[in-house]
């Protein structure tokens, strides 16, 4: 059975947390689905520096239908638009139920999953500057942190995006997958552990 991810989308989204994100996990094998959330169901995305990144479909779309993870990019305006979506929020609410990943990077954990107080048992990491409107508690500097307890992923901002697909997809697909796909990216020594097996 194909393994599938739902990535979100909105104007203002992250350029590299989502093209980078998608791409990686396409590599390991993982079909992935990038779904709009915009106002008028349109699927042309205009993300945070101004790139276009045109989705497969609106959310509304594929909203009921099962997916193994869901990933919310960062970018401070798309991050503002998921909040706002009760549609994303039920989602995320139902992923979590059904004991599915969640994972968000940059500005998302911050002003989503802790905003809504999806994860009140889930520590977390996001973008460093947003560290204050995650509870004390449940901060943890880290680039990637994934709190097994809830299935919760969740890192720091562009640069950390490497190892944050690169972990989602250990955890859908499994640690050698994820290390075939570090090969092929020439990352420095140091990125992540996937090359020292």
């Amino acid at each position: 059975m194909t393994v599938s991810v739902l990535i979100c989308i909105a104007n203002g989204s992250e350029e590299i947390e989502t093209v980078t994100t998608a791409d990686l996990l396409v590599r390991a094998g993982i079909k992935v689905t990038l779904a709009s959330v915009t106002d008028d169901g349109s699927v042309n995305i205009t993300a945070s520096r101004g790139l276009k990144i045109i989705a497969d479909t609106p959310l509304i779309r594929v909203a009921d239908d099962p997916f193994d993870a869901i990933v919310l990019p960062g970018g401070l305006k798309g991050a503002e638009a998921f909040q706002n979506s009760p549609l994303v929020i039920e989602k995320v609410r139902r992923m979590h139920l059904d004991g599915k990943i969640v994972a968000a990077i940059c500005a998302a954990p911050a002003l989503v999953l802790e905003y809504h107080q999806l994860f009140p048992m889930g520590n977390m990491t996001c973008f460093p500057t947003l560290q204050d409107q995650i509870a004390a508690n449940k901060w943890v500097d880290k680039r990637v942190y994934f709190d097994e307890r809830v299935n919760l992923l969740t890192s720091q901002g562009p640069a950390t995006t490497f190892d944050f697909a690169l972990k989602l997809i250990e955890l859908l697909v499994g640690r050698d997958i994820a290390g075939k796909v570090a090969s092929q990216l020439i990352l420095p020594n140091g990125i992540n552990d996937y090359l020292e097996q």
